[in-house]
C-alpha cells in the first residue's frame, strides 16, 4: 500500500508542476523508486499515441540525436514484446527490451523496460495521454525495483536523454 500512496503523491506533484508546450518536467524525489515525466504536446492524443506506437517512426524520435535506433521487434498489444537497439557515433550498440502489459488506445500504455547492458533491473512504465482540447499531456510514471536502480538511471543521464527524445518527438509531430 505504501508504494501506491507514494505513486499517487508523485503523480499529484507532477500535475502541479507548470506544464506548457515544449517543456519536459522530470520529477525524481529523493528516496523514492519512481520518476514522473510530463510534457504537453501541441497535438491530439490520437496522433501522439500513433506516433509513439508506430515501429516505422520510433527511429525518428527515440533516443539522443547523435544515436541511431533500430526497432528489432515491436508487437504492440498485451503480451507483445519490443526490442530497440541504439547505436552511438562510434558504433557501440545499446539494446533495450520489454513487454507490453496493457494498451488502451489512445489514452494509456503500460510496459516493462530493461537495459540489456544491466540485465535483471526491470522497470514498469505507465504512459498516460490526457486530452487537453487538441493538445495532449503525456505523463510517464516509471517505477523501479529499488531506489538504487532509480538513482542509477538518473545518474546515467536519463533526464538529458528524455529531454532529447521529447524534443525529437515534438519535431516529428510538427512535420505532418
Amino acid at each position: 500500500m505504501a508504494k501506491q500512496v507514494a505513486s499517487k503523491a508523485a503523480i499529484r506533484a507532477a500535475a502541479q508542476v507548470e506544464t506548457r508546450v515544449g517543456r519536459t518536467n522530470f520529477i525524481a524525489e529523493p528516496g523514492k523508486q519512481e520518476i514522473v515525466i510530463t510534457r504537453l504536446f501541441d497535438a491530439p492524443r490520437e496522433r501522439l499515441f500513433k506516433v509513439m506506437m508506430d515501429p516505422a517512426l520510433i527511429p525518428q524520435w527515440w533516443g539522443p540525436r547523435s544515436h541511431t535506433t533500430v526497432v528489432d521487434k515491436m508487437e504492440v498489444g498485451p503480451g507483445g514484446i519490443w526490442r530497440f537497439i541504439g547505436r552511438d557515433p562510434s558504433g557501440t550498440e545499446f539494446a533495450f527490451h520489454g513487454v507490453y502489459h496493457s494498451i488502451n488506445e489512445p489514452e494509456r500504455a503500460v510496459d516493462t523496460f530493461e537495459f540489456e547492458g544491466m540485465p535483471g533491473h526491470v522497470l514498469l512504465e505507465t504512459h498516460t495521454l490526457e486530452d487537453r482540447g487538441g493538445q495532449t499531456l503525456l505523463t510517464s510514471h516509471i517505477v523501479y525495483e529499488s531506489v538504487a536502480d532509480r538513482d542509477g538511471m538518473v545518474a546515467s543521464g536519463m533526464e538529458w536523454g528524455q529531454n532529447e527524445s521529447m524534443e525529437r518527438l515534438t519535431e516529428l509531430l510538427a512535420k505532418a
